[in-house]
């Protein structure tokens, strides 16, 4: 009886198995749908901005995230971005559509600077 309930159980596996199977290579890939954007980190942490210059290509998305124990803000020289007083953990993302250079500081500490390239 034992034997059966074996049998059973693997045909029904390998059944599944076939369909998943079927169902995966009938469906289109979904990266091929929605290209994946590109993403990159800075870390703000001892009054610092890491990496102090980073460079990215366009349409990078880059998301700073506030790792001190106070509060910063990360502000374009230029005025095409600007986030919201950032406390402990939180993050501010923005992405770059256009090359160019785009410098930065935290307002509440102007020393803090920091630069995006974009190509």
């Amino acid at each position: 009886m034992m034997l059966g309930k074996t049998v059973w159980i693997v045909g029904l596996l390998a059944t599944t198995m076939v369909a998943t199977l079927l169902l995966t290579a009938g469906s289109p890939d979904s990266s091929a749908k929605t290209p994946q954007r590109a993403t990159a980190e800075v870390k703000v942490d001892n009054f610092s901005f890491g990496p102090t210059t980073l460079t990215v290509a366009v349409g990078t998305t880059v998301t700073w995230t506030n790792r001190d124990d106070i509060p910063h803000t990360i502000v374009s020289t230029e005025k095409v971005f600007k986030s919201k007083v950032l406390d402990t953990d939180e993050k501010f993302s923005f992405t770059f559509d256009k090359a160019g250079t785009y410098p930065y500081f935290c307002s509440i500490h102007p020393k803090m600077t920091g630069s995006v390239v974009v190509q």
